[in-house]
């Protein structure tokens, strides 16, 4: 600014030299030419310049100083004073000085910088830079305000003139010489000038005074002149920039400052755009830590950035903005400088974030504020990603919080972050490192909530950034895809697979990226490796073929997999194959090139070759063959194909099936075969059956080949069972697409026989070899497996007949099942053939060497309904079955082992060799009651029989239902790979349903849900007619075992899966609220009848009431834990969950005080039972009001109770508290007193009597259920009970000294009664706790042992915290300490340590202490050993009698 204002006066002379030695040479050659122009001037003014050591100089030419500025004023101020006229000399000087500056060369002259001039010799002026004539007269007091104001009379004249040559604007240098002085005489008077010229003055010259008022105006005026600047603030908003600028350097009071700042956020709304940057930076540079959030809430609401957005036309030029580059930022000035407003503004935000912590706490606290989500504004995102990029005071831990927070609860949705994106991208641009981490974090997140959020994040950041940008979000994503961690590949996939469908010609850019993802195929599971390929095939095959480039690579990686000889790869060779026909071979409908609208012939020509190679490549392998047929069902039924494609496929499987798998019935099937062939299972009517399912002599022929292996049988066509699932599943799809869904050519494979084997030979299993008991097996899996696949191709038909037929399949499957689990049980160490072919499951599952035996039966064990079709001697030994299954059930334990052969293993363990079943099969639960005419296959009369979906079948499908809604509803946390991968995958039997979201799951299951409760209702009916029946005693002798156990079943997965329905974690997002209403409404209906106007809180208190009357009829304890599990859920969607809790807390205590005895008249007993209990007597301890005052009484009442029964009975009020059952009891109800301590407030010294007093109290009943607990060691000392006691004993204490003490501390003096009880009980399970570790060291046993040196450190603690308590009372003399000695759990001394007692006095000792500050004595005592080594105690009646003296 200095040399600025040098170099006009240097280029009016000779040159424009810029080293001293040229300022002095041209000083001297001006001196020559001085004396005329001195002489004709002799003023006092001019006299006492020269005098003085200033030469003034006419026309262009700068004044030339020859002393020092200070000198100079000095002199003159000398001068001035020593003049005989003084003070009229002044008067003299001054008049001179105004008449020397009228002329408008020479007042120029004035203003600028003077010249040094150094004759020969002298160095009196040392500085090369010299202050202008006017300024040092400034510096002399006597003349300041005179001067002041001839330059603020002078100013107005400058006003309109512009800049003048060499840009000088001489107002401004005239507001310049009035800054930094050293002390202005009347600071006040020029406060007022200034002010006066500003309201006069034109807007630039206003600017300039306003800006200069700090560095001219001493702190004294800055409160004043603060309040005008605040006036003027709001009558021009013209003046905001150069007003707050002023603000913000003014000293001002803190008061005055807020008022200020209040004014300017009160016209923030009026600010123009480009001045926001300014108003925003002020207000938060203005702010202290005690009003930060309050300042940051208001700017928050204020800031409306939404306004600012341009109008479309010029939206849609900055769209081609980063493609154009700077041509289109020229064509659309307001579009990038509204742009860049709002980039400075977001700076100055930032710059207050990083140098201020309370500012940014106060955003994140703001931010974190909103509870609505249309409040969420873009500033709110943007401000999220400036608070991550700073990082200052470690804010990006709190933004990525935040943000996650609000995303989990749905207020921050893709909407707003599609607005910001789409308004301010340039903005954004800046912040794009932080908008990738927060993308990354959100996707790695365990959370399934945030997850898609942080999908948006990337998709968004695709679409609206440069390729820089595109590269590095495709870059992130395919390193989440080789991560291998389940939940972030699949969605990293499915964003890949979006931006190709949505920007391919972008994507093809980065297809090598993508393609290195072929790389890491070991970690993805199928499912992924079809969206891969789906995904890489889209890019190389797809319509445009912009990713033409990589076609090649593809084709190589193909060829190589379906070549290799292990499985693995060979599988993903297929998979990636079909996907590729399925992305060449689609459905094209603007094809300009091609006639008909015909696939090329090129094109088909390579889709025919592919289908070729791999079918080829797959012919030697069974499974391999299985899952070439599986995915090219998928491909039909998922993808679009070309009809072309189509047809050629859909000929070829329909001959190969026929020839392969189907037979025509002759009169006689010969052959060498284990067993003897029947043809069973036909529905069809007529008496000569046409067609079979040739299933036991391709079977025995398969058996042969794998024995033979000769190399000229490998030249035949190999056709295996394994196939005719999968094969059949393709046949039917090809059937359903061509012909809309119409099933007429293959309806006769629903109705059709099977060539199986007589069932009978299952009654003399022993006397099989293992060879046949194993093929018998196999035959079994193979048919369930074909029944399974039947029921899939014919469940959506609408005919009467054909809906009678499914059902039939259906109780064919509950039937097999039964026979299966027998024949199972006799052959340990089988493994079965593989059903689903694109697990890891095809590589062999180890089962364990014997199948596992269940107790209970599962899967329809010993079905008694008549299943139609079979013949008489079927009939009549499968209803022998159950009955001697009866019988064994009853039997003695000697007799177990037959009893688990006859009975069978269970099925859950052989799931994966099952095929899948689809969802649609699910439609078979709305099957009422349907009635037909059977042929009865033996005495060929026409019998009127009654089918429906009996229990066996019901327990069938409700078992698959809950299977596929826990694993596609329930929310797995962040599924990361095990480290061993021992055990199979868990998904293998969901290929179809992973294909399916899990949204399009729930609402499949709210269309079902109206059917599933009417089953409910059925169930319900059925145990209240039973009990009814048998005067409400279960085990009546009309029960019948078999069909209870099924319809308690069916009962209990009915609640499961409703629960498991509306668990799902989706209804949380507001997305789903409909759906979730919708499910409500079934249920609220089912009681009232028309819900559709309810609120959520409304529906969600009828379907709690509807739900609750179920209570009265449960069968067993763990069907009455899933409906108590499922109120809780269902009281938790809306409303007030605490409305429902005395409900929910009572029907639990209900089902804890009924006796559970099974259909045949036992106790429920057993580790299931027991872990019921527990789950269930949490769910009451976690409901009911008062924890401690339940506490007491289970333990003070039951447990009494139980301690006074004989051995084997239980107690009277809780029925289900017995012998067996007391650890699990024992505890819950210690975990559950220690989780309520924990809830009790600490003690405050604020608080009142009576709230002190009302706390006490709570820790008095916790205290005494705490010592009825510990001292229930003494009569059930075995080792769970004790492990139980030291665990939760010490978190009890950690908790009492954490919460407990202060409150003790405090209510000394005022409770000491209620104090000193409190101590007292809590003394005596104390000492019970060091018997217990006395006990603990005697038995030498780690697993208690574990938890005594923790336990001694807390109760020594408890000790010097109560001595620190009475200190601080004063009443430390009433502490004393006394002698300890070991004793075990029944209080006997322990000798081994009796000789060393005596000297351990100073060592272990018991404390007491005594306070007795009123006039009666009272105690309080507490006992306590210091030496964790020994373990002394002293005698319980001792310390008593102690206790009873003092009182």
């Amino acid at each position: 600014m200095m040399r600025k204002k040098r170099r006009p006066c240097l280029d009016k002379g000779e040159e424009a030299a810029t080293t001293t030695k040229a300022k002095r040479s041209r000083s001297n050659g001006r001196q020559t030419k001085e004396p005329a122009p001195e002489e004709t001037n002799e003023s006092v003014f001019s006299v006492f310049l020269r005098e003085a050591g200033v030469t003034l100089k006419p026309g262009g030419t700068s004044n030339e100083i020859a002393v020092d500025q200070v000198v100079f004023q000095k002199r003159i101020q000398k001068q001035l004073q020593k003049s005989p006229r003084y003070p009229g000399i002044v008067q003299e000087f001054t008049t001179g000085l105004e008449s020397h500056i009228e002329d408008p060369e020479l007042f120029r002259n004035c203003l600028l910088p003077c010249v040094p001039r150094l004759s020969d010799g002298d160095s009196s002026c040392g500085s090369s830079f010299q202050e202008s004539l006017l300024r040092m007269l400034l510096g002399i007091e006597m003349l300041q305000t005179f001067i002041i104001n001839t330059l603020l009379e002078k100013l107005p004249e400058f006003m309109f003139d512009g800049t003048g040559d060499g840009g000088l604007s001489i107002p401004h240098t005239i507001i310049n010489q009035l800054k930094w002085l050293d002390r202005v005489v009347d600071s006040k008077e020029l406060a007022v000038k200034l002010m006066e010229l500003v309201s006069v003055a034109a807007v630039e010259v206003q600017r300039d005074i306003i800006t200069s008022l700090p560095e001219i105006l001493e702190d004294s005026q800055h409160n004043d002149i603060a309040r005008e600047l605040n006036s003027l603030l709001q009558e021009n908003t013209q003046l905001t920039v150069p007003i707050l600028d002023a603000l913000s350097s003014l000293n001002l009071s803190y008061s005055l400052l807020t008022e200020v700042r209040g004014a300017v956020m009160t016209t923030l709304a009026a600010v123009r755009l480009e001045d926001l940057p300014v108003v925003v930076k002020f207000i938060l540079h203005s702010v202290s830590a005690s009003d930060a959030y309050e300042v940051v809430c208001n700017l928050r609401k204020k800031l409306e950035l939404e306004q600012c957005v341009l109008p479309p036309v010029l939206q849609a030029s900055q769209s081609h903005m980063k493609s154009r580059g700077s041509a289109a930022s020229a064509s659309t000035p307001a579009a990038s400088s509204s742009q860049d407003s709002v980039a400075l503004m977001l700076d100055g935000i930032k710059s207050a974030v990083r140098f201020q912590k309370m500012i940014s706490e106060a955003w994140l606290k703001a931010i974190e504020s909103v509870d609505e989500e249309e409040d969420h504004k873009v500033i709110d995102l943007l401000v999220l990603f400036i608070l991550h990029s700073t990082n200052a005071n470690q804010s990006r831990r709190g933004a990525e919080r935040v943000l996650k927070v609000k995303v989990r609860a749905g207020l921050i949705q893709d909407a707003l972050l599609q607005r910001t994106f789409r308004d301010y991208a340039q903005v954004m641009r800046g912040y794009f490192p932080s908008i990738l981490a927060l993308a990354q974090s959100l996707l790695r997140s365990p959370d399934p909530c945030v997850v898609p959020f942080g999908g948006h994040m990337y998709r968004h950041s695709f679409v609206a950034f440069d390729s820089y940008c595109q590269q590095e979000v495709v870059g992130s994503l395919v390193t989440h895809v080789c991560s291998g961690v389940g939940g972030e590949v699949d969605m990293a996939l499915e964003l890949l697979c979006g931006l190709v469908t949505e920007k391919p010609s972008e994507m093809a850019l980065y297809a090598v990226f993508v393609k290195g993802i072929l790389d890491y195929m070991d970690n993805l599971t199928p499912q992924q490796i079809r969206r891969l390929f789906h995904l890489l095939s889209r890019l190389a095959f797809g319509q445009q073929q912009q990713g033409s480039h990589i076609q090649d690579d593809m084709h190589i990686v193909i060829r190589k997999q379906l070549s290799s000889t292990v499985p693995k790869y060979k599988r993903i060779g297929i998979i990636g194959a079909v996907m590729i026909v399925g992305s060449m071979g689609a459905f094209r409908p603007k094809v300009k090139e091609s006639q008909n609208g015909s696939l090329p012939k090129e094109t088909f020509r390579q889709v025919t070759a592919l289908l070729e190679l791999v079918k080829s490549s797959s012919e030697s392998s069974p499974e391999a063959a299985a899952l070439y047929y599986d995915e090219l069902a998928n491909l039909i039924l998922s993808s679009a194909l070309h009809t072309q494609v189509q047809e050629m496929i859909g000929n070829s499987v329909l001959n190969d099936f026929q020839e392969d798998f189907v037979v025509d019935l002759g009169p006689e099937i010969s052959g060498p075969f284990h067993f003897t062939p029947r043809v069973m299972y036909n529905l069809e009517e007529g008496e000569t059956p046409g067609i079979a399912i040739n299933l036991l002599p391709l079977l025995a022929k398969d058996m042969q080949n794998k024995g033979e292996h000769s190399q000229t049988k490998k030249a035949n066509k190999r056709v295996s069972l394994l196939c005719l699932s999968p094969f059949f599943r393709l046949l039917r799809l090809c059937e359903e697409k061509q012909n809309q869904g119409d099933l007429d050519e293959i309806d006769g494979l629903l109705g059709c026989p099977l060539i199986l084997t007589d069932m009978d030979v299952l009654e003399k299993t022993e006397s099989l070899s293992k060879t046949e008991r194993e093929f018998l097996c196999t035959l079994l899996f193979h048919t369930i497996n074909w029944l399974r696949e039947v029921i899939n191709a014919f469940c959506r038909q609408k005919e009467t007949e054909m809906k009678m037929k499914v059902m039939t399949r259906l109780q064919n499957i509950t039937y097999l099942q039964t026979l299966l689990e027998r024949v199972l049980a006799g052959t340990p160490g089988y493994v079965p053939p593989v059903a689903n072919f694109d697990g890891e499951c095809t590589d062999g599952v180890l089962l364990s060497s014997a199948a596992p035996v269940s107790k209970a039966k599962k899967d329809g064990t010993g079905k008694k309904r008549k299943a139609p079709g079979k013949n008489s001697s079927e009939s009549s030994s499968q209803l022998e079955e159950p009955n001697e299954a009866e019988k064994t059930q009853q039997e003695q334990p000697e007799k177990e082992k037959e009893k688990e052969i006859r009975q069978g293993v269970s099925l859950v363990s052989y799931r994966p060799f099952f095929r899948e079943l689809d969802m649609e099969v699910l439609g078979v639960l709305r099957c009422g009651l349907l009635s037909r005419s059977l042929l009865d296959s033996e005495l060929h009369t026409k019998v009127q029989e009654e089918v429906l979906l009996g229990p066996a079948e019901l327990v069938f499908l409700l078992e698959d239902m809950l299977r596929k809604l826990e694993f596609s509803l329930t929310a797995a946390p962040a599924k990361r790979l095990p480290f061993f991968k021992g055990r199979a995958d868990k998904s293998v039997g969901f290929s179809h349903l992973q294909q399916k979201s899990s949204k399009d799951i729930a609402s499949y299951c709210v269309q079902l849900l109206p059917t599933l409760c009417s089953h409910l209702e059925n169930c319900h009916n059925h145990f209240q007619t039973l009990l009814s029946e048998n005067n409400g005693v279960v085990d009546g002798p009309a029960t019948d075992v078999q069909e209870h156990q099924l319809m308690s079943s069916g009962y209990q997965l009915l609640l499961q899966v409703l629960n498991s329905t509306f668990s799902w974690s989706g209804f949380s997002q507001p997305g789903q609220r409909s759906l979730l209403k919708k499910a409500l409404g079934v249920l609220a209906e089912r009681l009232k009848g028309g819900g559709s106007e309810l609120t959520l809180e409304q529906l969600v208190k009828h379907s709690f009431e509807y739900l609750v009357n179920f209570g009265s009829t449960m069968p067993s304890l763990s069907t009455a834990l899933c409906l108590s599990q499922l109120l809780s859920t269902v009281s938790e969607k809306g409303g007030n969950p605490a409305i429902y809790r005395e409900q929910t807390a009572s029907l639990a205590k209900r089902f804890l005080s009924q006796d559970w005895v099974t259909a045949s008249g036992e106790k429920e007993r057993g580790n299931k039972f027991n872990e019921a209990l527990h789950t269930l007597l949490r769910i009451y301890l976690g409901h009911v009001d008062d924890v401690l005052k339940a506490v007491e009484e289970i333990a003070g009442e039951g447990i009494t109770e139980l301690l006074n029964a004989s051995k084997d009975e239980r107690s009277a009020s809780w029925p289900t508290l017995n012998r067996q059952t007391f650890l699990v009891f024992y505890k819950v109800l210690m975990s559950e007193l220690e989780k309520a301590i924990r809830k009790i407030p600490a003690g405050k010294v604020s608080d009142n009597p009576e709230a002190q007093r009302e706390k006490l109290l709570t820790w008095n009943l916790a205290v005494r259920d705490f010592h009825i607990l510990v001292n229930l060691v003494k009569v059930f000392d075995s080792r769970p009970v004790l492990i139980a006691c030291l665990k939760y004993g010490r978190l009890f204490l950690e908790s009492f000294l954490k919460l407990g003490m202060p409150l003790l501390d405090n209510s000394f003096k005022r409770h000491m009664e209620d104090v000193q009880s409190l101590l007292k009980t809590f003394q005596l399970s104390t000492r019970q706790l060091h018997h217990m570790c006395g006990h603990s060291k005697i038995h030498q046993d780690t697993s208690l042992t574990n938890h005594v040196p923790a336990l001694k450190k807390c109760l020594e603690q408890f000790v010097y915290r109560v001595k620190a308590m009475l200190t601080l009372n004063n009443c430390q003399e009433a502490f004393w300490i006394g002698n300890l000695k070991n004793r075990n759990l029944k209080g006997e001394e322990i000798l081994s340590q009796r000789s060393q007692g005596s000297d351990e006095d100073d060592d272990d000792g018991e404390e007491e202490e005594q306070c007795s500050p009123l006039p009666q004595d009272q105690s309080e005592d507490e006992a306590q050993e210091t030496d964790s080594t020994k373990v002394n105690r002293e005698d319980d009646v001792d310390q008593d009698d102690i206790t009873d003296d003092s009182d």
